[in-house]
């Protein structure tokens, strides 16, 4: 499922038409394709929101690729989802008429770790991304080069489903691959608080100037 019409999917068009950066916005476990549009907004006013829905249902709930158990995911269904979703997000930027090198992702858990994915094994498509409660998704077969990829990682401290070390993990690997990485730690658990929307506010009012300059 790779073409506009198969997958499900929000577009937001931004205050600036196709010159607007925009915003690859990547819902959490349950979510759908209007989950983040609010978010998403608010964050990043006037930017271009592209939103799809997660093509895996788990118990009836939209997720981004599989998983065996809590915290286990099926790696070889991510190595096959996240071509398929840089597919989705090239056939929708010829559509569209969005700029890739504007595109960063703006993800939530599930949707944090398919970014992160994309990051791993489709490096390029992605100029940077909001990752909100990430781990480290798998370990690529070849290492990326994520020269000019900028990153904000924002983490719980008590989060019971996206473990400290798995988070640092990913943090470090994206730095090592080239990534320009900011980790900030939450006093929160997996739920979002104020101080993930204000980074995440001011991470992106930033690197959305610079994609348009």
């Amino acid at each position: 499922m790779t073409s506009l019409r198969e997958w499900p999917h929000e577009w937001a068009p931004g205050a600036s038409g196709a010159s607007s950066p925009t915003l690859l916005l990547l819902h959490g476990t349950g979510g759908d394709e209007s989950d983040l549009l609010p978010l998403g907004a608010e964050l990043a006013p006037g930017a271009s929101l592209l939103s799809p829905r997660g093509p895996v249902s788990e118990r009836g709930m939209p997720r981004f690729f599989r998983r065996h158990a809590e915290g286990v995911f099926d790696e070889a269904d991510i190595r096959a989802r996240a071509p398929q979703l840089a597919a989705f997000v090239r056939s929708a930027g010829a559509t569209y008429g969005f700029a890739p090198d504007s595109l960063f992702a703006l993800g939530y858990s599930n949707g944090a770790n398919m970014a992160a994915s994309l990051m791993l094994l489709e490096p390029g498509l992605l100029r940077g991304g909001v990752l909100l409660r990430a781990v480290m998704p798998l370990e690529p077969g070849t290492p990326p080069n994520l020269e000019g990829t900028a990153v904000l990682i924002s983490a719980g401290k008590a989060d019971p489903f996206s473990p400290a070390d798995r988070t640092q993990r990913l943090a470090d690997a994206l730095g090592a691959a080239g990534a320009e990485v900011a980790l900030h730690w939450q006093r929160a658990g997996h739920e979002l608080v104020p101080g993930d929307l204000e980074d995440a506010r001011a991470w992106l009012s930033q690197r959305l100037v610079q994609a348009g300059t």
